[in-house]
């Protein structure tokens, strides 16, 4: 009677120990909003967008070819008097004593294309980069989606650990009476010691893990430490796809990653086409007009001209067709790379399904292992509590319930992990 009380009162501290816990645990965070932080604090995710919007700068770097541009200088010149440049120039030219200052225009007629190719060419790129942020994005979802299950499986295992350690101690303390009224061995009491100290040794385990995967959690959120959080279960998805055709067309159409390396290959083979119009003529027109008010009195005091300018490339040592044949390369190249990906986008999604639909199969069978395993405690429990059955058998039984209870909670968070992956093969996180 008095271990009765006992027991009781130990219920009693544990459920007023519990209710002070459960007043200070932080307010529950379902996966969603875990995921929202994650995207508005990761690192990576900012890194990649600023990324982005780097190359959208090219853009206009690349648009300024085609504006006329506008410098003003300020010459300031003392010559010898009547001297005429003669070394280094095929050609010579009076130098005078002068101060004057002036304006320069200039302004590109006609590439023949290679401006707007290499225009179109930063644009690709930056549409590319644009998707390696969705990539990134999704990459971080499935990393904060895994980590959260993780979460959830490890506080689960914390539970069962608690649980069973509550069971081996009151079985312990079962044996010692009835061990104190000569009704059980010694044996059947160090057996129950032993049973209750491995119980411990789990349970700082299954503490420690959890506590590992929160912080897991919390640096696949964007946190550089530990955060309280408070997890929510989540619902089992919708059944799978009969097969994963569909699924690898969707891939193949939504894979942020396979769509900014065939943006890429596009940029190249516009690279390449820029690259290509080298040899074609440059026309441009510029413009000249200022003032000298300190001169030569031979020179007036201001001056002006204008004129078109066509360059004509003859010989650069094959300079330009080894720019062309490079860009050319790389361009194939990217066709190559876009070929590679698509193969494994295709074993990933089939890997993924067949991953996903192994791990659906077993929660049948690991929920009917709990029930079997459930059952054959309570009569191993029938048989010891009735002398029929040894410490070892009940032992063994306990050691039975807790393994399946753990196996079935892995199993679900596999699931949801493995389900998860396969969201993430076909593209299906943004």
């Amino acid at each position: 009677m008095r271990s009765v009380f006992a027991f009781v009162r130990i219920s009693a501290g544990s459920g007023i120990l519990t209710a002070a816990l459960w007043a200070q645990t932080p307010p529950a965070m379902p996966l969603a909003e875990a995921q929202q932080i994650a995207l508005r604090n990761h690192p990576r995710i900012a890194s990649a967008a600023l990324g982005a919007e780097a190359t959208g700068f090219v853009v206009k770097e690349v648009r300024a070819a085609r504006y006329p541009t506008l410098s003003g200088s300020v010459t300031g010149v003392g010559a010898e008097h009547n001297s005429t440049l003669s070394a280094g120039a095929v050609t010579t030219s009076s130098i005078y004593s002068r101060a004057a200052s002036g304006i320069v225009a200039n302004q590109l007629l006609t590439d023949f294309g290679r401006t707007k190719n290499l225009e179109q060419s930063a644009k690709l790129r930056n549409a590319a980069a644009n998707q390696n942020v969705a990539n990134t994005r999704a990459q971080i979802l499935i990393e904060v989606e895994q980590t959260y299950y993780a979460a959830l499986a490890s506080e689960s295992v914390l539970r069962v650990a608690q649980a069973t350690l509550d069971l081996r101690r009151v079985t312990l303390r079962q044996v010692t009476a009835l061990a104190q009224s000569a009704l059980r061995s010694t044996l059947d009491v160090s057996f129950a010691r032993v049973n209750v100290s491995q119980s411990e040794l789990d349970l700082f385990r299954a503490e420690n893990d959890s506590k590992a995967s929160h912080a897991r959690l919390s640096a696949a959120m964007g946190y550089d430490r530990d955060q309280p959080f408070s997890l929510t279960d989540e619902p089992l998805p919708s059944s799978l796809e009969p097969d994963a055709d569909a699924l690898i067309v969707q891939a193949m159409r939504e894979r942020p990653d396979l769509a900014a390396l065939q943006l890429n290959r596009d940029a190249l083979d516009r690279y390449a086409e820029a690259e290509k119009r080298l040899q074609n003529p440059t026309i441009s027109a510029a413009a000249v007009a200022g003032v000298a008010p300190i001169r030569d009195d031979r020179l007036r005091n201001t001056y002006s001209a204008a004129g078109v300018n066509v360059n004509i490339p003859v010989l650069n040592g094959g300079l330009f067709k080894a720019r062309r044949e490079e860009a050319e390369s790389r361009a194939a190249a990217a066709r190559k790379d876009i070929q590679n990906l698509s193969v494994q986008i295709a074993r990933d999604v089939r890997v993924a399904w067949l991953d996903a639909n192994d791990a659906f199969q077993r929660l049948d069978v690991t929920a009917r292992l709990v029930a079997e395993a459930n059952e054959a405690l309570r009569l191993a429990q029938a048989r010891y509590d009735n002398g029929l059955g040894s410490i070892v058998e009940l032992n063994q039984a306990q050691l039975n319930q807790t393994s399946a209870e753990i196996t079935a909670v892995s199993a679900k968070y596999e699931y949801l992990g493995r389900r998860a992956a396969l969201s993430y093969a076909i593209g299906g996180l943004r």
